[in-house]
């Protein structure tokens, strides 16, 4: 009984409004951007409206990159577009403001249920809705169908556990995505599900982030820095939580073993909110730390500048800045994947491979599936059991030179040969929008 599962459906989320109101209290004591416009999340807006926006939906941070990629070719395509851009995240907000032109507008995503999902359509009236990689909200696809306001899924990835999740609300799932007007995959993996799910697939472009490049003067600085670093530097890239402490274990007993060796670590948290905690973790065991925006914004080294101590490999590196993946990267002669050591999925590996960074995987990389297995076979990627054996392969890599610049050369390969994606998925867009005004 579909309407009687959306029904439901709805009754929770507007009985749970006063607990997201308390989670937002919450965040906002870490991060005050939670604290900010939540009435936008309720469906209450103060900003005029037009009838002419492309709405795009990127919940966090990785979303709203993606999202940057897929502007610029929507620009291009109709100069004039206004664009509505909403998130989840406070860090997604925050890096949306990037996006903006004159004209545009930026609110928090609108809470899934009935009445919050009817004001914000009602208020802004998108001509379409773009929503990327996984975000599918019941409600808010069924009132958009109601409205006649078509809805993409764009970037669309869906791994075999976000499947069998779906499936357990397939009385609420499999009509949401079947009322999606049109999917983009990433891969056929993706697309085979999402269509045992009823959407309907238009296409199999790939993944949009093999279209951006990466900050050519970050790029330039990173390697200036490890060109003048006193031993190669090993980078635990976007970690998530638990991931430190495995790195931390792994790291001690491999300097009892060899003490002879010399890495540099940069330890770089996916969320920039756990850097406290994480230097906490590093320093409580001993170690130093020297953090990103303690160094110079200069290609240069100094002793001023970019911490004296960091010529000593006891200090570890640590990444406190957002918006600078590609300074990292750079800097790094190999990388551990964030998200990849306990049972996350991983990170995305794609920006890796742009800024030539060979990728040590761990065992759960299920949210990048396809990509993850193209770089494994593209030599761009290596795949270890845990921790332990990512770090010791890693190092391997790092101190084999002629090893590590063909891996570099395997990595950057792999990230060329991928491109194409956004064209693809403008194009689709752009069909589907001539076909709603049919």
């Amino acid at each position: 009984m579909p309407g009687f599962s959306l029904w439901l459906y709805g009754v929770f989320m507007r009985l749970a409004q006063p607990l997201l109101r308390r989670k937002l209290r919450k965040r906002a004591q870490a991060e005050s951007l939670y604290g900010q416009f939540i009435e936008e999340r309720l469906g209450h807006y103060k900003q005029s409206a037009c009838k002419e926006w492309i709405w795009i939906h990127a919940v966090s941070l990785g979303e709203t990159r993606t999202a940057a990629i897929l502007l610029q070719g929507l620009r291009q395509a109709m100069p004039h577009m206004k664009l509505l851009l909403t998130h989840g995240t406070a860090t997604g907000r925050e890096e949306g403001l990037k996006l903006l032109q004159d004209g545009d507008m930026q609110v928090w995503q609108a809470w899934d249920s009935p009445e919050v999902v009817n004001r914000f359509l009602t208020a802004f009236k998108p001509r379409i809705g773009l929503l990327l990689e996984t975000e599918v909200w019941p409600q808010m696809i069924q009132s958009a169908q109601e409205k006649r306001i078509p809805i993409m899924l764009i970037n669309a990835r869906m791994s075999e556990k976000s499947m069998r999740q779906a499936l357990r609300w397939k009385s609420l799932m499999k009509p949401a995505f079947a009322g999606l007007s049109a999917v983009c995959a990433q891969a056929p993996d993706d697309a085979m599900r999402l269509k045992s799910l009823g959407a309907s697939v238009k296409g199999v472009f790939g993944n949009l982030k093999f279209d951006a490049k990466p900050d050519a003067s970050q790029v330039a600085m990173g390697r200036s820095w490890r060109e003048q670093l006193s031993a190669p530097v090993v980078m635990l890239a976007s970690s998530r939580e638990g991931e430190e402490s495995l790195w931390l274990a792994a790291w001690q007993t491999f300097t009892k073993q060899h003490p002879e060796v010399q890495i540099h670590w940069l330890i770089v948290p996916r969320h920039p909110q756990r850097v406290s905690q994480v230097e906490s973790l590093i320093t409580a065991s001993g170690l130093r730390v020297s953090r990103r925006s303690t160094w110079s914004q200069e290609a240069s080294l100094s002793a001023a500048h970019f911490n004296e101590a960091t010529q000593d490999t006891s200090v570890i590196l640590l990444g406190d800045s957002l918006g600078e993946m590609a300074l990292y990267y750079s800097l790094a002669d190999a990388a551990l994947l964030g998200g990849s050591f306990e049972k996350l999925g991983g990170q995305n590996l794609i920006e890796a491979a742009a800024c030539a960074c060979p990728i040590v995987m761990g065992p759960h990389t299920f949210n990048f599936a396809e990509a993850s297995q193209a770089a494994e076979s593209a030599g761009a990627a290596q795949r270890a059991d845990d921790m332990a054996a990512a770090l010791k392969l890693a190092i391997d890599t790092v101190q084999n030179r002629p090893l590590q610049t063909q891996k570099s050369a395997d990595a950057y390969q792999f990230a060329q040969q991928h491109g194409g994606a956004t064209h693809h998925t403008v194009q689709a867009v752009l069909a589907q929008l001539q076909a709603s005004q049919a």
